[in-house]
């Protein structure tokens, strides 16, 4: 078997949707429509006279793209056809909390069965993907993903968009799938796979004309796997980070680092000639550099032979500037897991020792505390509660012994430092990698009312403790 090492509601929600769009133009009244069935299908990883793999999918792995434009309404009916409950959460995507697709928190699961139709306004361009949020170690890892889209009205001029989803598989020797919910996934750094695929495919081939300028939107849908890709000779521009436009800034030999859940986006000019061939390798996990793909420039004459300006910069989405003198700050600290130091940690209330916290499933803390699993009777307290059209800095630790990609629901932040030193430009996200013992200042209005995920985008992680909820109001 291959391995990384070797190879390289609901009705009655428009009125709230149409009411969210501050900052941008409503394109039209009626909706762009289409239709998800999350349902178990079969994969041939390995091709046709290979075994094939049972995963879960939206008709196809990574599910189908959705594309549209800036300001664009779109409604999303999900008919579950899964043997177990879900959702669809639009990672990265501001919206009306109804729509957020968080079980309980948001909405009631979708059971088997059952239909739901999401329908929300695209506020911000960018890359974006969706996801369950039911059991989504689970259900994410079998395979349910799915590229979003949203087109600026004024993009980078390019040859080819391209959208790569990039995601692991820890692929048996029979190609099923190993079993879900090891502890040791849980307590170290969630579960990494053997196989690495760009779009669902294993070994797959990239063929450029030389003189090309194509965009390249990387999406990480992996569990738990850091993908850092070196791009040697490309010399890519990054153009953008999970969806909202950075200025063009050239990575030369540099990785371009996404964790789970984040995008980036470059811009690259492949100048090399007819023939060649060149590598995309992952070298952030350095005992295991592995080739993520081989590209090869087509025979073709190249499409230009004039050296192109660099890329401009696009539009800023509409996110609100915060105010930082005024600001109110918090502090959080990860805690937990293997090698971690964390002895005990409270628990509704209690004081419980790890032995006992870890034979519940929790061995991650935040703040010294382990939050549960939501449930329709029992949501817990909130993380943080926040007053709306506040500006709030949140100071996030790494107290561990691994990396821990952050993701905020419902809002965008300003990333504005790192380990004590200010960012020259802070840059905008919704999901930011800590790694052991880093911290990172994270700056936004709260401006989304509702109740908001927050939680480590380490599914594993998320499923043991960390994973909670603040309250904009």
């Amino acid at each position: 078997m291959p391995n990384l090492t070797r190879r390289r509601f609901l009705t009655g929600t428009t009125a709230l949707t149409l009411s969210a769009l501050a900052g941008v133009p409503t394109l039209s009244a009626a909706p762009r429509t289409t239709a998800l069935t999350a349902k178990p299908s079969r994969v041939a990883f390995f091709g046709k006279d290979a075994p094939s793999t049972d995963v879960w999918s939206y008709g196809s792995v990574p599910g189908p793209q959705l594309r549209v434009k800036q300001g664009e309404r779109l409604s999303v009916s999900l008919t579950n056809e899964l043997p177990d409950p879900t959702t669809i959460h639009w990672h990265g995507l501001r919206m009306v909390n109804a729509m957020d697709g968080v079980p309980y928190l948001t909405q009631e699961p979708i059971q088997p069965g059952e239909t739901f139709t999401y329908d929300f306004i695209a506020k911000d361009a960018g890359t974006y993907w969706y996801h369950p949020h039911v059991n989504s170690a689970e259900q994410v890892g079998r395979g349910l993903s799915g590229a979003l889209i949203v087109e600026e009205p004024d993009p980078i001029e390019v040859d080819r968009d391209i959208v790569w989803v990039v995601d692991d598989w820890r692929i048996k020797k029979d190609a099923g799938l190993a079993e879900f919910g090891g502890f040791h996934d849980m307590a170290h750094g969630g579960r990494m796979g053997n196989m690495a695929t760009i779009n669902g495919n294993y070994d797959e081939k990239f063929s450029v004309q030389s003189g090309e300028r194509i965009r390249l939107r990387l999406i990480n849908t992996a569990n738990a796997r850091v993908f850092g890709l070196q791009f040697k000779g490309l010399n890519p521009w990054r153009v953008a980070v999970d969806g909202h436009p950075v200025i063009p800034s050239q990575m030369e030999e540099g990785l371009v680092v996404i964790p789970p859940g984040g995008r980036t986006d470059l811009v690259i000019d492949f100048r090399g000639n007819p023939g060649e061939k060149f590598a995309i390798i992952d070298n952030y996990y350095q005992r295991q550099p592995f080739t993520l793909i081989e590209g090869s420039y087509t025979d073709q004459p190249p499409v230009r032979t004039e050296a192109l300006e660099p890329p401009k910069k696009m539009a800023d989405n509409p996110v609100a500037q915060p105010d930082l003198a005024n600001a109110e700050r918090h502090d959080m600290i990860f805690e937990g897991g293997a090698m971690g130091g964390l002895r005990q940690a409270e628990l509704n209330g209690e004081i419980l020792g790890l032995r006992e916290l870890a034979s519940q499933g929790l061995l991650w803390a935040v703040n010294g505390k382990m939050y549960p699993h939501m449930t329709k009777d029992d949501l817990g307290e909130p993380m943080l509660s926040m007053q709306q059209g506040k500006t709030y800095i949140l100071t996030w630790t790494n107290n561990t012994a691994f990396d821990h990609p952050i993701h905020m629901h419902g809002h965008s932040f300003h990333v504005i430092s790192r380990n004590g030193e200010k960012l020259e430009t802070p840059i905008i996200m919704d999901t930011v990698l800590i790694q052991p013992q880093q911290s990172v200042e994270v700056a936004f209005v709260a401006d989304n009312p509702g109740k908001w995920a927050l939680h480590c985008h380490i599914l594993e992680h998320a499923e043991a403790g960390m994973m909670g909820y603040v309250t904009v109001a």
